[in-house]
């Protein structure tokens, strides 16, 4: 899926284009608002996704996840970070900047799939920055509600950088994108924060395993976070919130440049859910009726299952 589009070539940015370095925002740990707190009500549930932010664009950038596209840049920064499997069992993440906090630069940047095109519809109609994609989704990402920016579409936006090999050398400076990401609520988008369930279990530690790809999130009393180690190595990563969310993947209808198959995640229907927050596993069920619907999740019982403050990762899982 990456061959033949112009973010996957790996030629250089001209000189004089702008950046030539990476700017790694990898080493902060402090409290990010990946949720706005707010008082909440079932009633929020008949609003549309935006609805009432007049100007709301949310970005969404596609973001490698092999080990040449680590350290990451940016990614601690987005508010919701959606963790998909992709070709040969690996990773990639769909970083969402909701609330208008924006890095300098988000990367490595890297191509877009089907699954990308019904996960956003939550997000009312974001910019997806991406760096490109297989000739034949073209149309289905046209008619999608969003707004592609690719190298092509949005040139002084993306550079290379000249320390990695191509294709991990691609970023987007988001604050060069047209139209400019605005700041967005992001309980209009289901994350609502709030208080944590009573009982669930201990878990100090928590393991999601993909074919190709393992993600370990261990706890931090000390940060109040989880700290995220990617196949086993650690990283400066640290969301308060992490939903494992089960749901059938399966083959979609396009490969990659070597003929494997897509996987496509299946984020409408409903499903099981465990949330991850202060140390504690708690057992739900996730639902979401719609592609413009966003994610509900709640208790086994019923009552809604909060978001603690701060980044919130999506972790999508096969039943």
């Amino acid at each position: 899926m990456d061959s033949g589009v112009d973010g996957e070539t790996g030629r250089r940015t001209p000189p004089g284009r702008g950046l030539q370095r990476r700017t790694f925002l990898i080493g902060s740990t402090a409290a990010l608002a990946g949720c706005t707190l707010q008082p909440q009500t079932d009633d929020d549930d008949a609003r549309p996704p935006g609805a009432g932010e007049k100007g709301c664009v949310p970005l969404a950038v596609k973001v490698d996840n092999v080990g040449p596209a680590r350290p990451h840049t940016g990614l601690d920064r987005a508010d919701i970070v959606h963790v998909e499997q992709v070709e040969s069992g690996l990773s990639r993440f769909l970083a969402v900047y909701a609330t208008g906090r924006l890095p300098e630069a988000v990367g490595p940047v890297r191509s877009a799939r089907e699954s990308d095109l019904d996960l956003l519809g939550q997000y009312g109609r974001p910019v997806l920055a991406y760096s490109g994609a297989q000739s034949k989704l073209q149309p289905l990402i046209a008619a999608a509600p969003l707004e592609p920016r690719t190298p092509g579409q949005a040139e002084g936006a993306f550079y290379r950088a000249a320390d990695r090999p191509a294709p991990h050398n691609l970023y987007v400076r988001p604050a060069r994108l047209d139209p400019r990401p605005t700041a967005c609520d992001p309980a209009s988008f289901g994350f609502r924060v709030g208080p944590r369930p009573p009982n669930g279990k201990d878990t100090p530690r928590h393991t999601v395993r993909y074919p190709a790809a393992r993600f370990g999130f261990v706890w931090s009393a000390e940060d109040e976070r989880w700290r995220v180690e990617l196949d086993g190595e650690p990283s400066a990563l640290t969301p308060s919130t992490v939903l494992v969310q089960y749901t059938r993947i399966r083959d979609s209808r396009f490969q990659d440049r070597w003929g494997s198959v897509s996987p496509f995640t299946e984020t409408t229907g409903s499903g099981r859910v465990l949330l991850l927050r202060n140390g504690r596993a708690y057992d739900g069920r996730w639902t979401r009726t719609a592609k413009d619907r966003p994610t509900d999740y709640r208790t086994e019982g019923g009552p809604r299952l909060y978001c603690a403050k701060g980044q919130v990762w999506v972790v999508y899982v096969k039943e």
